[in-house]
């Protein structure tokens, strides 16, 4: 009779697929790069990198491996149980009619879904559309959309370029998806209504979150703080105690600076806070001016409340 295998600490080390994390974020599109920076601050490193990336990936979490994606199939892949997790568009979410949890809006990849016609256009309202074609990328918000508003439209399903519609002919009106305006402008294509506002989120798969509460709550969180502190840094300074007043009224925070003794014949105290980034440039001078020194400007990587 064989031997059984003898189990080694490295084999002991390894989590089944049932303890294992999988997150499903985008492999290519206009949100990919961010997402995958995010999940790099958030300190789930990948283990491979590079062109030796495979389709499921490996991070230094021996619990959380990534799945590269295409965005419009993330929902789907996250509610049937494929990925624990997701990250993907708002509006992805509501095209796929996926049931998920949206944990979080993780705040970037803001655009808002609209009703354009060419500028030259008649078309007025949505009412006037009754009857015409609607070219779209988004077929089950769109039928949702003129249901609700009782028109009957013809839509007109495109895979891309959906601006270029009206001009040539294929459809009255475009539903699409605009982050700046630029490219409707640049079409000449008006707005005349606004369908959705999407941003990116974090989906969870709802057994997910029952089986694998702790590792999704751990992830959940370090994706949230990374999101808290962008924007945000850390200011550190020398004041004097007669001077503490004047520039606690100048300088803001998320609950106030934090004070502490500083062990010098000065009769100084330290002052830390968290304050925007925007205010900074502004603030230098009025903290300065106010009797701070030794200031140090620090940037923030990730913020738990």
């Amino acid at each position: 009779m064989a031997k059984p295998a003898k189990v080694t600490k490295k084999t002991r080390d390894i989590p089944s697929f049932s303890d294992r994390v999988r997150l499903a974020i985008p492999n290519k599109g206009r949100i990919a790069v961010p997402i995958m920076d995010l999940v790099e601050k958030s300190g789930l490193h990948l283990a491979e990198s590079g062109t030796d990336r495979r389709l499921i990936t490996q991070t230094l979490d021996p619990h959380v491996e990534i799945l590269f994606a295409r965005p419009v199939d993330i929902p789907e892949y996250v509610a049937t149980g494929a990925a624990d997790l997701g990250i993907t568009g708002h509006d992805m979410v509501i095209e796929r009619e996926s049931d998920v949890e949206e944990l979080l809006d993780l705040q970037f990849g803001k655009a808002r879904l609209v009703l354009a016609v060419s500028e030259d256009s008649d078309i007025t309202t949505v009412k006037d559309l009754e009857g015409l074609k609607v070219a779209t990328e988004f077929p089950v918000i769109t039928r949702s959309y003129f249901r609700q508003h009782k028109v009957n439209v013809e839509i007109v399903i495109v895979g891309g370029a959906c601006e270029a519609t009206p001009h040539l002919g294929i459809a009255d009106a475009i539903i699409d998806l605009s982050s700046s305006g630029t490219t409707l402008k640049t079409n000449r294509l008006r707005v005349i209504d606004e369908v959705l506002v999407t941003s990116t989120h974090l989906i969870a798969n709802r057994e997910s979150l029952k089986a694998k509460k702790d590792k999704i709550d751990e992830i959940h969180l370090a994706l949230e703080s990374v999101i808290r502190a962008k924007g945000q840094c850390y200011l550190m300074m020398n004041v004097k105690r007669n001077c503490l007043e004047t520039v606690k009224r100048v300088l803001p925070g998320l609950s106030g600076p934090t004070v502490m003794d500083v062990a010098s014949s000065e009769d100084l105290v330290a002052v830390h806070a968290v304050v925007n980034e925007e205010r900074v440039y502004t603030l230098i001078n009025a903290l300065r001016r106010a009797g701070a020194k030794d200031i140090l400007v620090m940037a923030i990587q990730r913020m738990i409340r």
